[in-house]
């Protein structure tokens, strides 16, 4: 006998990429999952949410969590390589990015009007994105970036 939904609701994300998966009163569940834009090499920018934290938690694969120091501008990056099952508390405010293994799954959770309007981008520059790539290296050595 199947349960109706009005008592429980069932969500999954296996495609490329990020989507929200349940949306409830203030506060919003997500999936990540590995898209091609997500490869070091091809990041361009830092995000960050001015209204809320932002959580992280990698479910299988792995991720290296991009956090950049600075107020308007970015003037440092620190990488995060995330273990399994543990929660990751990006703070309100705070730049990051995030690149993820061809079979990585990630949990997200966030406040549900969270936008892009709210969210703004701070663009790298060559050596911002180079260093990007070498933070992927150290962390990750047998991995494939151009």
């Amino acid at each position: 006998m199947k349960i109706s939904e009005a008592l429980l609701e069932v969500a999954g994300h296996n495609l490329a990429g990020y989507k929200p998966v349940i949306d409830y009163a203030n506060w919003r569940v997500a999936i990540l999952n590995f898209s091609e834009d997500l490869r070091p090499e091809k990041i361009i920018n830092l995000q960050r949410h001015n209204e809320t934290d932002e959580v992280f938690v990698l479910l299988r694969g792995r991720c290296i969590l991009f956090i950049g120091d600075g107020q308007q501008t970015i003037a440092t990056i620190h990488a995060q390589d995330m273990m399994p099952h543990t929660i990751y508390n990006i703070k309100k405010g705070t730049w990051h990015s995030h690149t993820l293994s061809e079979d990585a799954m990630v949990l997200i959770v966030e406040n549900r009007d969270t936008t892009f309007a709210n969210s703004p981008f701070s663009p790298l520059t060559c050596q911002q994105q180079q260093t990007l790539i070498a933070l992927t290296h150290s962390l990750w050595p047998d991995s494939q970036t151009e």
